[in-house]
């Protein structure tokens, strides 16, 4: 018997999951953990209760695509199953992001295009994020003390943050990092992969994140700007390169996908998050929303460029436009589109 947690999206992009009981796994499953994606059945869900579907045809059908170790349950014969949507007919659901960015990527597997997302997020009591009073009127010390910040009062959540953070490495997430972010509960976590595994990886973050909050209580927040005023919101920055960008010559191609960006600007911000603009405000290590920029090592730009990459003559980007709440498959998809398809 195996116990497969199939993971989808919904119609706002919000993870959901079911437990699908497999009386008769494969034998590589239960001796070795080994299963791939083609031994895996398809499933359905009730779409009307997730916004996909009409109650008189609410079926929406459940397509494993990418498989991840269970750090919940912790057995060879436990998977954490993501799943593309469908419809009855076999077309893609309307929600269904991933299905056009895996088309799009399959178009360039020979640029191997290089995602490194970093996913900020608060963590929140009743809808409110932690650490700022109930009453929202009293605030908490100013920003300064939380960024990397150490102690009870600067790093609140982190019981719950690392207890995420080695489970996503345990379910086989590319981590590549972890830090406590500029306002209070707030943090953020890194994955670097190729091509649309960036994306699935955010997504099973997310889901891994929700689920250890629900052992605190508590709630995981990816809105741009959660708290106003005087506060930093969440992004979700965007580092990215191809084949030809880390090679020698690099830099000349880096540059001409920075002009390609500003020349999309408008159509790249109505993608990169709901309620983006109350975060980038050009305040708070953000851009102006309406305005495209870039520079070496600012962070207060469009587009940074590291500073290793000036030095190196090549490397990576970083666009430091998309939300927190962005939908990475959109994101990844259209920045490998821009800069690399047209």
């Amino acid at each position: 018997m195996a116990l497969l947690e199939y993971i989808w999206l919904d119609a706002d992009g919000n993870p959901r999951s079911k437990t699908k009981v497999m009386n008769n796994p494969p034998e590589s499953l239960i001796h070795h953990g080994n299963i791939k994606v083609s031994q895996l059945p398809s499933w359905n869900y009730d779409g009307s209760s997730t916004g996909q579907a009409l109650g008189n045809d609410s079926e929406v059908i459940l397509k494993p695509c990418a498989i991840f170790n269970d750090p919940f349950r912790g057995q060879k014969n436990t998977k954490l199953v993501l799943c593309d949507t469908y419809l009855p007919n076999d077309d893609p659901h309307p929600t269904n992001t991933r299905y056009h960015a895996n088309k799009l990527f399959n178009k360039g597997l020979e640029l191997s295009p290089l995602f490194g997302i970093e996913q900020e997020f608060f963590i929140t009591k009743n809808g409110w994020p932690v650490g700022f009073p109930d009453n929202r009127v009293d605030c908490p010390a100013p920003q300064g003390s939380y960024y990397c910040g150490v102690g009870g009062e600067s790093a609140i959540g982190r019981d719950c943050v690392e207890k995420a953070f080695m489970r996503s490495l345990e379910a086989g997430l590319a981590l590549t990092g972890l830090n406590a972010e500029v306002a209070p509960s707030q943090w953020e976590i890194q994955v670097c992969a190729h091509g649309v595994n960036c994306a699935d990886q955010v997504t099973v973050l997310r889901y891994i994140l929700m689920r250890t909050a629900e052992e605190y209580e508590c709630g995981i927040s990816i809105e741009p700007k959660p708290v106003s005023g005087d506060w930093n919101g969440s992004g979700c920055h965007t580092n990215f390169s191809t084949a030809p960008m880390r090679n020698v010559g690099g830099y000349d191609v880096i540059m001409s996908a920075i002009q390609k960006l500003q020349d999309r600007h408008v159509e790249h911000m109505a993608a990169y998050g709901k309620d983006n603009d109350k975060r980038m405000t050009g305040l708070h290590e953000t851009a102006d929303y309406n305005t495209f920029s870039f520079g070496v090592a600012n962070r207060g730009a469009s587009i940074r460029i590291p500073r290793e990459t000036e030095k190196n003559k090549r490397g990576y980007l970083e666009d430091r436009r998309p939300a927190s709440n962005m939908d990475p498959y959109v994101v990844t998809s259209m920045i490998f589109e821009t800069t690399c398809l047209q």
